[in-house]
């Protein structure tokens, strides 16, 4: 019963995305408004099943990292209904002009934003981040096929009745949305490059390599979240402190966390101390090298600590002679994902900028900034570490793509071919797209 629904919403998903794409901006909006006031309504629904979730991972003894990212309260619930609204307040990408060039007299060229299709999400415990896919999905134009882990198998299933609901009432409803429950379904999940455009994996290392290795399909996200903070020279102590506090401990079971603390051997005597001292408050566990072992009693680093990602509370540090070595450290331990300088030079963080060839890279500020909601994205798909259409966290922009579309007037290339020049001016993105106004 449950393959054959699966099979059925599979088969109109494609029509149901040319639906959503071809919708107006308010009507979309007007739909993620319905589904932000529906999860508020439906909360004690939510939370039971999530209980129930919650329960079960306690019996089967979940790893702590992923039943942290399992548990769907008050406050995760507020910051969902919060990104489904930013998203709706965001600008419609759907028709966004990019380039506009005019090739000839009354030949004009555009280069526009366009929904990329069927987007496939595969993600491990994080109830939240069905909703954040999902309402960007419906904003950019995309079907979805969302694929939960078991462990949050009720919330989620819970999730897709009460947004399913909200949307009855439109037109298109959810026949853009198709939930998969079962492992096996992965699987299939994984084998349909003749539907899916694009698969999106959340979850552990191992996860997220093991989509990438079993699809056709291109996959954006990232596999390992090895962040370090190098603390300069001429960093304020009391600052590199609270930033390197912040990357840690507010929050350690996420990617971006740091993992790795590289000290300058001229600030370590005042830096590490305190470091320690502040990081008191939580049990964090300190893997330092000899010279850091030389001002801190913790545990002794081994090689395989500067490729660890913790995403609990260890660190792993490290004393440097200088940013050069701290930049070949990060080059060839660092998974591309975020990390941070603090410093009182304005010119060396400058060079740590462009040098450090990460999606996210800051000057004087926690790692723990890398996320969408905080970007403004108003949710995000995920983070990015691969080099394609979108890096860091992806939110509206990562979920469109390019189409170039021509509008001429009887314009043939043969005329071209016989010594035409062509004009090639470029003109003002500014204004409506050769896709004219959806009707509202």
């Amino acid at each position: 019963m449950e393959d054959h629904r699966i099979m059925e919403g599979l088969a109109g998903i494609t029509s149901g995305q040319r639906a959503l794409g071809a919708l107006s901006t308010k009507e979309r909006n007007t739909m993620l408004e319905h589904i932000a006031n529906a999860l508020e309504q439906q909360a004690s629904r939510i939370f039971a099943a999530n209980g129930r979730d919650l329960a079960q991972a306690e019996r089967e003894g979940l790893a702590q990292p992923l039943y942290k990212r399992l548990v769907f309260d008050d406050k995760k619930l507020a910051a969902v209904c919060e990104g489904v609204r930013q998203v709706a307040a965001l600008e419609d990408p759907i028709g966004r002009v990019r380039e506009r060039r005019l090739l000839d007299d009354h030949l004009v060229l555009e280069r526009i934003d366009v929904p990329i299709g069927v987007i496939g999400m595969i993600f491990e415990s994080r109830p939240d981040a069905l909703v954040q896919i999902l309402s960007l999905c419906l904003k950019s134009g995309n079907a979805i096929v969302l694929k939960g882990g078991r462990e949050a198998l009720q919330t989620n299933r819970e999730l897709i009745a009460v947004i399913r609901e909200a949307l009855g009432q439109f037109p298109v409803g959810s026949r853009w949305i198709v939930h998969m429950e079962s492992r096996e379904d992965v699987g299939i999940l994984l084998g349909m490059d003749d539907i899916v455009d694009l698969l999106i994996p959340r979850g552990s290392n191992e996860f997220v390599r093991y989509i990438m290795e079993h699809t056709k399909i291109p996959v954006l996200g990232h596999a390992d979240g090895l962040c370090a903070l190098y603390i300069d020279d001429e960093a304020d102590l009391d600052m590199a402190v609270a930033v390197a506090v912040d990357s840690k401990c507010q929050y350690p079971a996420v990617c971006n966390a740091v993992e790795t603390l590289l000290v300058h051997a001229s600030v370590a005597n005042g830096f590490l101390p305190k470091f320690k001292e502040a990081t008191t408050t939580w049990p964090v566990t300190i893997h330092g090298d000899g010279r850091t072992r030389d001002v801190i009693d913790c545990m002794a680093a081994v090689g395989s600590d500067w490729d660890t990602e913790y995403l609990d509370y260890e660190i792993a540090v490290k004393v440097v002679d200088s940013m050069e070595e701290a930049i070949e450290h990060i080059a060839q331990h660092g998974s591309g994902h975020t990390d941070a300088i603090v410093t009182g030079n304005e010119a060396k963080a400058r060079k740590f900028l462009r040098e450090v060839d990460s999606a996210d890279v800051f000057w004087n500020c926690s790692t723990r900034f890398a996320d969408g909601f905080r970007y403004g994205l108003g949710a995000e798909v995920g983070i990015s570490t691969q080099k394609i259409h979108a890096r860091g966290p992806v939110g509206l922009d990562g979920l469109v793509i390019g189409k170039w579309v021509l509008a001429g007037n009887g314009h043939i290339v043969d005329t071209y071919a016989k010594g035409k020049p062509f004009l090639h001016k470029e003109l003002s993105i500014e204004g409506g797209s050769l896709f004219g106004e959806v009707d509202e």
